[in-house]
């Protein structure tokens, strides 16, 4: 039976050890609660998708506590995604990466020309604490697929019951509007494309590839270009 716990050592060394058991938590982000697992066991996968109800079809993000780690999980994040990476994480901001054949993750999504993971770095010390604990976490809201996203354990639990072994309460979450989700487009002229609209609008996003570009700006005039920029869908 699930239960709900303060975050505090005991409950956060009980998290990393159902994490490692291949069980499901709930855990308090900078935006709304999470339902997550380890994201290199296909099982607790599976489960987490079962538990949500969530098509095979969408993918998980890849909760990380700092943006060193996305270099360590065999990710790289292609232009301009950095640029904004380097401005937003940690944020509501989720790039998609693409992730080489050397990763471990068993959440890649196979895109028709690149394998590709969402990430997020959770502006939040309770997050960054679970996942110091934890490490890296596959995720997504603590909802029923469809239905509204957990602001709370209690809201979370009310949905998802039982399927989760731990429920990790920090309070109310900023919520209700989840990360803002983008990948790299050949078709944009800022090489941009939104896949979720959410707590960092469009506008921010582009301001800040504006601002970067002028900065770089080459002696003719001309922006700074990535040869290797892929582009991924929704």
């Amino acid at each position: 039976m699930s239960e709900i716990r303060l975050i505090d050592e005991d409950s956060l060394a009980l998290a990393a050890q159902y994490i490692h058991e291949g069980k499901l938590i709930v855990m308090p982000t900078d935006t709304v609660y999470g339902i997550a697992c380890d994201p290199f066991n296909d099982i607790a996968i599976d489960a987490l998708f079962e538990a949500k109800q969530r098509p095979r079809t969408k993918s998980l993000q890849v909760l990380l506590a700092d943006t060193d780690e996305i270099g360590k999980l065999d990710l790289r994040l292609p232009y301009p995604l950095d640029v904004l990476s380097a401005s937003l994480l940690p944020g509501a901001f989720s790039p998609i990466c693409i992730a080489s054949a050397d990763t471990q993750l068993q959440t890649i999504k196979l895109e028709v020309t690149a394998r590709t993971q969402a990430v997020r770095v959770p502006d939040a010390d309770s997050t960054r604490r679970i996942l110091a604990a934890t490490g890296p976490l596959a995720a997504s809201s603590a909802n029923i697929s469809g239905h509204d996203s957990a602001q709370s354990a209690q809201e979370a639990q009310a949905q998802l019951g039982d399927s989760v072994a731990l429920y990790l309460d920090a309070g109310t979450t900023p919520g209700p509007v989840a990360s803002t989700v983008v990948t790299t487009s050949k078709n944009d002229a800022d090489g941009i494309a939104i896949l979720r609209a959410g707590v960092i609008p469009e506008s921010q996003l582009r301001d800040i590839i504006h601002a970067s570009q002028s900065m770089h700006r080459t002696p003719n005039g001309s922006r700074p270009h990535e040869s290797n920029t892929s582009e991924t869908s929704a």
